[in-house]
């Protein structure tokens, strides 16, 4: 057996393997891209008619919040505007828990309250991540079949490079006439759009593998030249805790921030969950991005900023490999280039999801031709 011949066959074998997940994962993906402005022709009850007096301290949003879901843990309340309506988000892992109540951030009146858990995007991004399968099965299988799709793009090329230059050409465009039969159509359709695609395909794909992958992320992080701690830290108090210091409230911090931020999209706060945690702050400095976004976090006590051994710090701290780091979710989802990247990422993930398809039906025509009678 050629070399040829034998990526060949680890081509199809690898592509009828995983084709099925491929698939699931790409078209979820695909309707995954527009999630944030198809939710955004119906969130008009996140909107509030501004007014000239101070808006709810998270000290009183937690409250307020509490009263809707008494016996579940608020992970963070989310500032914007002052004609937006706060969101305090609830959220436990066992059992899975996660809603969001919007207060009216003048009065506190509960305006909505949304359970992220269900719904349809809910549903597109399980399918997505998991299968649909609990999470601990699903997980694995995605992740290991989005690694063996990276050697199916891989071993695609290599099959693709024609043997003679002067067939290269007719590798790359559709050349159908009437009398093309389907077969013929099939296969270009899988080859040429194959092709035409790949990269952008290996990116996805990739980008998705480090997110499911932590040793990935620390390779790729450490081979860019990362001196950092590739993973989310929140550090402890500087200060001993005090009578005194305990005074000191958090509910100056968004006040603080949004003077020294005028610019910045919103400010999400997260409580510390014990006596020895700081309180961290991302501060989203660009609508619909998070790579540049600000983590900023602060002794509970005395309200003194603490720097991070961590890539999330202060975005403006970022070192080259920091920023690669921090911008693959935004790669990953095409956010990263605006509405055109999502453009992008959305027809490659549905030209994706087309490769398994075109492939079986490549497959099943090879082994299962009609007899001539």
């Amino acid at each position: 057996m050629t070399t040829k011949k034998f990526i060949f066959q680890l081509h199809k074998i690898l592509g009828l393997s995983t084709g099925l997940v491929v698939f699931i994962v790409a078209i979820t993906g695909c309707c995954w891209a527009f999630k944030d402005e198809i939710e955004s022709l119906y969130d008009d009850y996140k909107k509030v008619a501004p007014q000239d007096e101070p808006i709810l301290t998270p000290t009183k949003a937690k409250e307020f919040a509490k009263e809707v879901f008494p016996s579940n843990t608020v992970h963070g309340t989310l500032f914007k505007k002052n004609d937006d309506a706060i969101e305090v988000i609830f959220y436990d892992a066992q059992p899975e828990f996660y809603q969001s109540v919007f207060l009216n951030p003048y009065s506190g009146e509960v305006i909505q309250v949304d359970n992220h858990l269900s719904g349809f995007f809910a549903f597109i991004l399980k399918g997505h991540m998991r299968l649909w399968l609990p999470k601990t099965i699903g997980e694995q299988v995605v992740g290991i079949s989005i690694l063996i799709f990276i050697l199916i793009i891989v071993s695609g090329f290599i099959i693709w490079l024609p043997k003679k230059r002067k067939n290269l050409k007719q590798r790359l465009k559709f050349d159908w006439k009437k009398t093309t039969r389907w077969k013929r159509k099939n296969f270009d359709l899988h080859t040429v759009v194959g092709f035409y695609i790949c990269s952008l395909a290996l990116i996805l794909a990739f980008t998705g593998s480090m997110m499911s992958y932590n040793w990935l992320k620390y390779v790729v992080y450490k081979s860019t030249g990362g001196d950092k701690e590739a993973r989310f830290i929140i550090p402890e108090n500087e200060s001993e805790i005090s009578e005194k210091d305990s005074r000191i409230p958090m509910d100056y911090l968004i006040t603080k921030l949004s003077k020294e931020n005028p610019n910045a999209e919103s400010f999400e706060l997260h409580y510390p969950t014990t006596a020895e945690e700081s309180i961290y702050i991302e501060i989203s400095n660009s609508k619909g991005l998070y790579y540049d976004s600000d983590f900023r976090f602060f002794d509970q006590n005395t309200l003194k900023e603490i720097e991070t051994p961590s890539i999330y710090g202060k975005y403006e701290n970022a070192k080259v490999a920091d920023k690669i780091q921090r911008m693959n979710y935004d790669i990953h989802i095409g956010a990263i280039g605006g509405i055109a990247g999502k453009i992008i990422a959305f027809l490659v993930s549905l030209l994706t999801a087309s490769l398994p398809v075109t492939g079986v039906l490549l497959w099943y025509g090879r082994n299962y031709k009609k007899k001539k009678v």
